[in-house]
């Protein structure tokens, strides 16, 4: 008899914690609602479907992290002993390279994604009205987050897709490597051959 209106108890209990947390949600999911239609910023609108599987399949294998340019980068940078960085450092922007201690931020941008502006890339050609948004959003954000770790007190630095080409890499980290190093009070590696 005791165990049964120990358990009815119990069960009792419960229930009035589901209730109470419950409530809890909605009323932070009203504050929530609340604040956000305070700071609304437009949205990229829904992408349209893809017009075949290859494009699907090419859209899904963009990476957000370790692509083919930022290995490239920080391969370059290991060469040069600029070493000690952080990747995707929790920072507005979320830098693909970062040293916290020395505030340096590095952010290597594809061309198509962020609208380089050495590239001068032409628009797709279908879906122009979801495409126009979407870029203007990213290079919306990618100046906020630039600014906002300037304000903070960092260096950043961006690199383009572009710029790590063939005939180009050589120049960029010419021209990158000594302002980096010099940022981070480190002496480079001179190459033997």
């Amino acid at each position: 008899l005791h165990k049964a209106i120990r358990r009815q108890r119990q069960m009792c209990i419960r229930d009035r914690c589901r209730f109470l947390m419950q409530s809890a949600r909605k009323s932070q999911g009203a504050m929530a609602k609340k604040s956000n239609n305070e700071t609304k910023r437009p949205k990229v609108p829904r992408s349209p479907k893809p017009s075949s599987s290859t494009t699907t399949k090419v859209m899904k294998a963009n990476k957000r992290s370790n692509t083919k340019p930022e290995l490239l980068v920080r391969k370059r940078l290991r060469e040069a002993g600029l070493t000690g960085y952080r990747l995707h450092w929790k920072v507005p922007g979320s830098p693909d390279i970062a040293w916290p201690g020395k505030k340096v931020a590095l952010f290597i941008n594809g061309c198509f994604w962020h609208r380089c502006p050495h590239c001068n890339l032409p628009m797709p050609k279908s879906n122009v009205e979801y495409w126009t948004v979407k870029f203007d959003l990213n290079k919306e954000r990618d100046e906020r987050k630039i600014h906002e770790l300037e304000e903070a007190g960092w260096k950043v630095h961006v690199i383009w897709e572009c710029q790590l080409k063939k005939k180009t890499i050589d120049k960029t980290f010419e021209e990158l490597l000594p302002i980096l190093a010099d940022e981070l009070n480190k002496s480079l590696l001179v190459a033997t051959d």
